[in-house]
C-alpha cells in the first residue's frame, strides 16, 4: 500500500497499471474510516485488479463551517485500516491539490437535487459534484463504489456520470451497521453517550414502518415515523420521506411503480445522522 499527496505522483504509478491492462476501482472517501468504508474496498478488491482509496474532507460540500471543523480527521488510524483490506494505493490530497483555483463549476441534477438533502443542504450536491468529478479525472477509474446509506448521493453520481458522459461504472454497496442496528459513519464518532444509548431506534423506527407498511397508507407510515423519533427530545427529525428510487419522486400510493425507499435526516444533539430502508 502506498500512500501519495500529488496527483503527479499518483498518475504516474496508476499509469503503470493501467498499461498492463490492469482494472482500476477507486473508493472515494472523506476519511475516518470505519467497517462500512472497508465493506467498499473490499468489494472493489473483489471487482477490480487495483484498488484507489482517496481520503479528502472536501470544503465545498459543506454548509456549516463548524462541521468541517469538527469532521473527524484520522489518517493514521484509516492507514491502519486500510492495510487490513486489499488497497494499492491511498490518496490523500490537500486542498490545494485539489483545487488550485476556484470549482466556479454548476453542475444541474434537476429534480434529484431539490428533495431531502438537496432541499435541507442548499449547493451540498454540487459540491459533491465538483469533488467527485475532479477526483475521476485524477484517478480515472473501471469502477467506483459508493454506499446506499448515502441514497440520493448516489442517484445524484449516477446522473453526473450520465451527464459528464464518462464510462465509469458506479457500483452501489450495502448499509454496513453496527451490532444494534445504526447505519455506520464517521459521525458516529461525535455522538455524545446518552445520544449513542438512544439512536439504535432509528433503525428500530424503520424496520417497523417496514412493517406497517403492509397495511397502512403512506401518509400514515410517514406519520408514524415522524412522530416515533420525535417521542424523544434527544432527535429531532429533519425530514422522511419515501421516494421512487430513480426518480426521488415523492410516493404517494404502495401501487405506484417502481421501487421504494424512506429516506430520514435527523439531529441526535449537534450531530447529523442519515439512513434509509427499502420498501
Amino acid at each position: 500500500m502506498k500512500l501519495y499527496t500529488t496527483i503527479s505522483a499518483l498518475q504516474e504509478a496508476l499509469r503503470e497499471e493501467q498499461a498492463q491492462g490492469f482494472k482500476i476501482g477507486f473508493v472515494p472517501t472523506m476519511g475516518a474510516l470505519h467497517e462500512g468504508h472497508l465493506s467498499l474496498v473490499e468489494q472493489a478488491g473483489k471487482m477490480t485488479d487495483i484498488v484507489v482509496v482517496s481520503i479528502f474532507v472536501n470544503p465545498n460540500q459543506f454548509n456549516d463551517s463548524n462541521d468541517l471543523a469538527n469532521y473527524p480527521r484520522t489518517l493514521e488510524a484509516d492507514m491502519s485500516l486500510l492495510g487490513t483490506q486489499k488497497c494499492d494505493y491511498v490518496f490523500f490530497p490537500s486542498v490545494e491539490e485539489i483545487y488550485p483555483m476556484p470549482d466556479t463549476r454548476k453542475f444541474s441534477f434537476g429534480a434529484l437535487e431539490r428533495v431531502m438533502e438537496g432541499a435541507f443542504r442548499p449547493g451540498h450536491f454540487n459540491g459533491v459534484a465538483q469533488v467527485v468529478s475532479r477526483l475521476f479525472e485524477i484517478v480515472n477509474p473501471d469502477k467506483a463504489f459508493f454506499g446506499r446509506k448515502d441514497f440520493q448521493q448516489l442517484a445524484i453520481i449516477k446522473e453526473l456520470v450520465r451527464l459528464l458522459n464518462l464510462t465509469i461504472e458506479i457500483v452501489p454497496c450495502d448499509i454496513v451497521r453496527e451490532s444494534d442496528g445504526l447505519a455506520m459513519s464517521s459521525r458516529n464518532k461525535l455522538l455524545l453517550p446518552e445520544y449513542r444509548e438512544c439512536v439504535p431506534m432509528i433503525f428500530q423506527t424503520l424496520k417497523e414502518a417496514k412493517v406497517l407498511a403492509l397495511t397502512r397508507s403512506v401518509s400514515e407510515v410517514k406519520a408514524f415515523v415522524g412522530e416515533r423519533i420525535n417521542s424523544t427530545a434527544l432527535l429531532k427529525l429533519e425530514y422522511f420521506d419515501i421516494v421512487d428510487d430513480t426518480s426521488l419522486s415523492a410516493v404517494q400510493n404502495w401501487s405506484d411503480p417502481g421501487t421504494k425507499v424512506g429516506c430520514i435526516a435527523l439531529y441526535a444533539g449537534k450531530v447529523r445522522l442519515i439512513d434509509n430502508v427499502i420498501f
